[in-house]
């Protein structure tokens, strides 16, 4: 075998051009298809640990919640949630996998602003949280992504009364000059500016008024914020907006509240018993998750207590469809690039047994079988494709370090904001080492029509061959 491999290696150093044109064919198939491998792998990665970051990883429900509670939150609180978590806290398979544990209310309502000259009212979608919580589930970064973000001084445990909302709601309720925000073009005036539009916008004005408990200055941006509780009477509370977050989405951006758990469960169940809607369950490691989930299901069942559990992949569509069409792509490419690793590979081996069917009538008479021949060159086009695959491995390696340490930013599906762009070529080394042996197999099997051509020639003709 060592001899093949040495008459191997004589015949691609022989045809250096066209051993080289080859050979570049599959480094670019490589090159392209590890470059692209390591772009979607710092997306999946990305979006995992943001959704990680913002959902948890799974979600504790009352059973009906994730199909209809929508519609209604309050009427699909936890009872005794308390409780809820201290069973799960003290779990002695569950424990050692929980990195953070947090109750969360969502919520719905009318956020109305009426300080000023222009009043202004919208829908929104609110999340009641604990604020130390969410600090300590924003550091979550398993992969090393460097999405990490630092503790939010604008909210805090301490101060209930405080929160944020999204830079588009900001916007349409007049806000963005005691936000400091840049980006909001004038509005236009009209002649019922300054006067509640409608029944409901005097009804929100009504309770407001009757329910502050301070008078407004000029330096705080405040909102009201209107709800049904859960036996269906209208509440409100006044939101003091601490700051504006952009939202990924135009649509929840235009909507968005994050507020302190107790004011949302104020708003929600009044001086009825406070619940929540959901507690948040942020694993120390991913691949937990399975473990993580089918023990709560068992304790749940083992408990006779009515909830659900659901991954951030369930609560986050976007996340599996975003996958799904990067994958595909990376199909496409891989294919297209085997294509043409085939083909270059078929066309270079076929004019080696054309210009060497003299040579192969010379080693047949002298007594060499025809699975010698045959692995002859089969040897040939794997030592090409690894060639080539190996130049191809180490230019994604080394442009990859370029990218990484250029320092230029994109915008990743799901954000809201550019961050460094990253291409992780060795994230996935299982994928990468099988693009590798994959492109060396094709070279190989191309090789295989042309060497069963060579191997079948008759000795005869091949040495009257001109």
């Amino acid at each position: 075998m060592s001899i093949l491999f040495k008459i191997a290696w004589r015949n691609i150093v022989r045809n250096r051009r066209r051993s080289l044109m080859t050979a570049s064919a599959v480094a670019a198939g490589a090159l392209a298809m590890l470059l692209f491998l390591g772009y979607t792998t710092y997306i999946f990665l990305g979006m995992e640990t943001g959704n990680v970051q913002r959902l948890g990883h799974l979600r504790v429900l009352r059973a009906g919640y994730f199909l209809y509670g929508a519609g209604n939150p309050a009427a699909y609180g936890i009872d005794g949630y308390h409780e809820a978590m201290k069973l799960i806290g003290g779990d002695v398979v569950l424990r050692p996998l929980i990195n953070v544990m947090t109750p969360t209310q969502s919520l719905m309502g009318i956020a109305a602003n009426y300080s000023g000259d222009n009043a202004a009212s919208r829908t929104f979608l609110g999340e009641g949280l604990v604020p130390s919580d969410r600090d300590r589930m924003r550091r979550w970064d398993q992969y090393r992504t460097g999405l990490v973000f630092p503790a939010d001084p604008r909210i805090s445990d301490a101060d209930e009364s405080r929160g944020l909302i999204g830079t588009g709601l900001a916007r349409i309720l007049n806000l963005c000059v005691p936000l400091k925000l840049t980006g909001c073009p004038p509005q236009l005036t009209s002649a019922r500016a300054g006067k509640p539009a409608g029944r409901v916008n005097a009804d929100i004005a009504e309770l407001a008024q009757r329910d502050a408990s301070e008078q407004r200055t000029a330096k705080t941006a405040e909102i009201d914020l209107l709800a049904a509780t859960v036996g269906g009477a209208p509440n409100v509370v006044s939101l003091s907006v601490a700051g504006a977050q952009p939202q990924p989405a135009k649509e929840l951006d235009d909507a968005f509240v994050l507020m302190h758990l107790a004011l949302a469960q104020q708003l929600v169940y009044g001086r009825a018993e406070h619940k929540v809607t959901a507690i948040v369950l942020q694993l120390r490691h991913s691949s937990d998750m399975p473990a993580a989930r089918a023990r709560l299901v068992a304790l749940f069942r083992e408990r006779h207590l009515d909830l659900e559990v659901r991954d951030f992949g369930e609560l986050m569509p976007f996340y599996g469809q975003v996958i799904r069409l990067f994958s595909s792509i990376f199909l496409f490419i891989a294919l297209v690039m085997g294509m043409i690793v085939l083909f270059a590979v078929v066309n270079t081996m076929t004019m080696n047994v054309m210009e060497r069917t003299n040579e192969i009538g010379a080693s047949r008479a002298l007594g060499v079988r025809r699975s010698q021949i045959r692995a002859q060159f089969l040897i040939e086009g794997a030592l090409i494709g690894a060639l080539g695959t190996l130049v191809g491995a180490v230019l994604a390696i080394v442009i990859a370090a370029a990218v990484n340490r250029s320092g230029v930013t994109w915008l990743p599906p799901g954000n809201s904001s550019a961050i460094p762009l990253h291409l992780d070529v060795l994230g996935r080394p299982l994928t990468a080492f099988g693009v590798c042996v994959g492109l060396v197999l094709v070279a190989t099997v191309a090789a295989l029509l042309p060497a069963r051509r060579a191997a079948r020639l008759s000795v005869v003709d091949a040495l009257r061959h001109v």
